[in-house]
Formats: structure tokens, sequence, C-alpha cells
């Protein structure tokens, strides 16, 4: 189970502040047909992604419209890396490295240079701060190939023209035209941590050069290098825009772990939705062992019986199957359809329900092992004791029977009211109990 623990200290100095969510049942992409370039034998690309699904083929991240395509994805297949050109005919490299841990922001650089006279000179690939050099495939391109990428046709972030769509978040995405460059150029090692982290790039773009930031929620495909090269935004909206980021990042849910059907996670891993009238659970992928978190959820179906709370990511035994079947303790849930709290798989207590709209507020005390419910800002349950065995407990959405919610640890994907915590983090629909965090790593390496 990938999880944030205490000890991932949060990234210092350089901030970036948003990222923009992709989800590809709605088919979320930004489009731009580029000009005559600076040098279409000579690009970069840099970019952060957190990858959201890894059980879907051919996450497209940047490609090309032209036939036959050049660009590159993430493949179902070992969950690799890919970067081709001409659909593969005059270049091909498959990483053997691997891409599966989808709590985590991975940097992602791919530089071209084809005028080298030494093959393995003209395609470098690397992956936070490390170049890759262990490939299944690595067919070079020829020297001063002419690639799709960086000509004046259009040009695909987030989606092929096949509709092959990108699950995740992206940020920080630079496009260097006529400079093949190295990650020092937008990133460094933090000297305390070891942790590679961007940095501020100074210098030129070229022509067909792009910088986008996602700061502006009405106008997500805006370029912030100079050259204006903005891109048509396509079916995202200011909600998509995200203060979960490559320097501070946040809880979601982890599409990892399978229960009986398990759930399915869209919309960044915001949205669980069940398929079966089973136990079947989604687990956090930040874990807390101390201090005070809150979050927030929206009913979206009251229909389905919920749990909403923690489950101990050491619980033994780890009944992952089937969480609410731990009788030796290690959980506290509020079930929502009866209005009842749970903690050792006993309920207790009779609250009242919510409905269809309503926000459910979680506080949750891992100093005291206290756990307090909020239903549209007014306190519904105080101070509730969960099992004092939970020791280090991740955000738990346990159902049976049909249905979604929405889910919020500081960086929505619905529309809330802008309410941060005492750190200045968070865009809560109400107001963060007083001494209470949102979940992210920022806090968690103050907090936590």
């Amino acid at each position: 189970m990938p999880l944030i623990l205490a000890s991932n200290s949060a990234s210092g100095g350089y901030n970036v502040a948003n990222s923009l969510r992709f989800n590809a049942p709605s088919n979320d992409y930004l489009d731009r047909t580029l000009i005559t370039p600076t040098n279409n034998k000579i690009f970069t690309w840099s970019s952060w992604v957190k990858r959201s699904n890894i059980t879907v083929d051919n996450m497209n991240i940047f490609r090309t419209t032209g036939t036959p395509s050049t660009g590159f994805r993430f493949e179902l297949t070992s969950d690799i890396f890919r970067f081709f050109f001409d659909n593969g005919s005059t270049g091909d490299f498959q990483t053997t490295q691997v891409f599966r841990d989808v709590s985590a922001w991975y940097h992602i650089v791919v530089a071209v240079d084809t005028t080298q006279a030494t093959s393995t000179n003209r395609v470098k690939i690397y992956s936070n701060g490390s170049q890759i050099t262990s490939f299944s495939t690595a067919t070079y391109p020829t020297q001063n190939l002419i690639p799709q990428m960086n000509s004046a046709i259009n040009h695909l972030i987030g989606v092929s023209f096949a509709g092959e769509n990108y699950n995740g978040y992206m940020s920080e995405v630079y496009f260097i035209d006529g400079q093949q460059l190295t990650p020092s150029s937008f990133g460094q090692t933090d000297t305390t941590t070891g942790i590679w982290k961007p940095k501020a790039y100074t210098g030129s773009f070229g022509t067909n050069g792009f910088y986008l930031q996602f700061k502006n929620s009405a106008a997500l495909g805006t370029d912030s290098s100079g050259n204006g090269n903005n891109f048509t935004v396509n079916n995202l909206t200011s909600v998509d825009q995200s203060t979960d980021t490559c320097t501070n990042n946040f809880c979601t849910f982890n599409p990892v772990i399978a229960t009986y059907s398990a759930p399915t996670l869209t919309e960044g891993n915001l949205v669980t939705t069940n398929n079966s009238a089973d136990y079947d659970a989604a687990f956090g992928t930040i874990a807390v062992s101390k201090g005070k978190w809150y979050w927030e959820l929206k009913k979206t179906d009251t229909a389905a019986a919920y749990n909403d709370g923690v489950f101990d990511v050491d619980a033994n035994p780890f009944d992952v199957l089937n969480p609410m079947n731990v009788s030796t303790g290690y959980t506290g849930f509020y079930n929502t359809s009866g209005g009842q709290m749970r903690s050792n798989n006993a309920t207790s207590g009779s609250y009242g329900t919510f409905a269809n709209g309503d926000i459910m507020g979680i506080a949750l005390d891992m100093d005291n092992k206290l756990m307090s419910i909020y239903k549209n800002g007014t306190i519904h349950v105080s101070n509730f004791t969960i099992s004092t065995g939970c020791l280090n407990v991740v955000p738990t959405a346990i159902y049976y029977q049909t249905g979604s919610s929405q889910y919020n640890f500081g960086s929505p994907m619905y529309a809330a009211n802008s309410y941060a915590d005492a750190a200045g983090y968070g865009n809560f629909s109400y107001a963060v109990p007083a001494g209470y965090y949102s979940l992210n790593t920022k806090n968690l390496a103050e907090f936590g």
C-alpha cells in the first residue's frame, strides 16, 4: 500500500501553487497547434505528474495528432513510461522502470536532439532528476530525424487523437523549443532531505516553448512563458484547478488496494463509486499517527450504506477484504445510513442521517483518539472515542450497496467556500475546527 508517512517532509523554498486535474471519463485535455519552431529537431519537455489510475492503458501525457504521431505516455503493460516517434517506427523507448505509486509526484523530463552524432545522446529520459538508462526497447532515431513533435501541427496534453486519456494531475509543465536540457534546469536535490524538488526555470523558451502553471482557473491553458502560446481547454473547468502539487502533496484515495470488487475511483481519486452490495473500501494515501486532522465529503447518494472514518493500516488482523470485520479494534467510523458511530465493529448512539448535498466534516484527534463529526458546519457528534488500538490510520470510506460520494482532503473536485486551516492550506466548505489541519505533506511535516 503506497502511503505518505510523517517522515516524508515537505518541499521547502520554491513553491508550486497549482496543478491541473485530468479525469479520463470526462475526456479532459488541452490542445494547441504549434507553428514553425526554432528547431524541430531539438526540444525538451518537463513536467510533474501524479497518476490516479494504473489500470487504464495508454495514459497520454503529451502527443501530436499527426499520422503517424509522436508522444509519450504511461502504459498499462507493467506501468512503464513510453516515448515513441512516428508510432514507434522511427524511434521507441519503453522503460523497465515502472511508475505505480499513486501517492507520489514524479518529475518527468524528455530531452531530444536528433542532430547528435552519438545515437544514445539523441533521446534522454529522466525521472526525479536521474536519467533512465534501462529500457526493454530502445530504438534511437536516425541522425537529423525531424519528428512530428514540435512541428506545425496540433499537440495534445492529457489525451491522444484516439481518445486514450490521462488520469491524474500535472503541474509545472514546460516545453522548450530548440534546447536539449537536463533536469537541473527545472529541479534540484533538497540538501536536507535528499528529495528531488522543483525550482524556477530561468532560461529561454524558443518559438514554440510554453510554461503552464494552471494558476488562472478561468483560463487554465494560459502560457506563462511570455510567448503567448496558450492552449485551448477542453472539458476542464475551474474545479479542475488543484492545490495538490509537487511541493504540497494532498491525500487522495488509493486505487492499488482492492476489496471484494473495489469501488471505482475518479476525479483524481476523490470520487468513490461502489459497484456491488459488498463491504467495499477505499483507503487514503496519507497515514497519521498523531496530530489533529480535518477533511470533508459531500453526500451524493444517501440510499447507500456508508461508513466514513479511519482504519488502522497496521491492524492485526488487517482484513482488507472486509475492514468492518475487525472486532479487536483499530477502527472508527460514522455510519451515515444508520446515524451511528462504529468502533471495534460495534455501533453506538443515534445521531441522525445526512441528506444528498450535505457536507460531512470529519475532525480526527489522533493525540487523544477522538473523532468529531460535523454536518454542514455544525457539530453533529462530539469527541467520540475511537479504538485506542488505532496507531497509524488512513481516511477510509466503506460501502455496502452501490453509491458514490465526493471527498475533500483540502483540494476538492467540487466548488467549496475557500475555508483554509490555520496554516493557510485547504479549500473547505466550512470553517476548519481550531487546531485541526488538512491532510497534506506540508502539514504532515509540521504537525504529524
